[in-house]
């Protein structure tokens, strides 16, 4: 197993492809929610991702957070292999390129809230009452790293 770390411009077209495959597959088809995923904030991520023999296994995506200075933002966080500790390492690493790649002061998510527990185990802390994106609750988390 591989952890990679790239920049849009620095995928391969069959990376791109296979990290759309896998977001498509557990965000869309698991669980049920019909949504535009490619939303143009990939162009300026950098995505982050555990890969095994080319088939990714845990996935998220860190970018600057638009009109908040300082201000990384995670996304699209997932694992296709749970109960392995993959999110963990997956979060963890995209933890140190916000901090040292994109020098944020802060990290910022919108965790779907069953697994608030999961961010807030890594550092990260609720700031906002739980709220409906594309039909599922979510809450804002964020984690202070300067």
């Amino acid at each position: 197993m591989q952890l990679c770390i790239k920049t849009f411009d620095e995928l391969t077209a069959g990376e791109l492809y296979e990290i759309l495959r896998v977001r498509s597959l557990v965000f869309v088809v698991e669980q049920n929610c019909v949504y535009q995923d490619p939303d143009g904030i990939d162009l300026r991520s950098i995505h982050v991702y555990l890969e095994d023999k080319g088939e990714i296994l845990a996935y998220l995506r860190v970018f600057l957070r638009e009109g908040h200075a300082a201000e990384a933002q995670i996304g699209r966080v997932l694992t296709v292999a749970r109960g392995k500790g993959l999110g963990r390492q997956v979060l963890d690493a995209g933890i140190r390129v916000a901090a040292e790649r994109l020098q944020g002061d802060r990290i910022y998510l919108e965790a779907q809230c069953y697994a608030a527990g999961f961010y807030e185990k890594a550092g990260f802390r609720s700031i906002s009452d739980p709220f409906l994106e594309d039909g599922i609750p979510h809450v804002q988390m964020i984690m202070d790293i300067k």
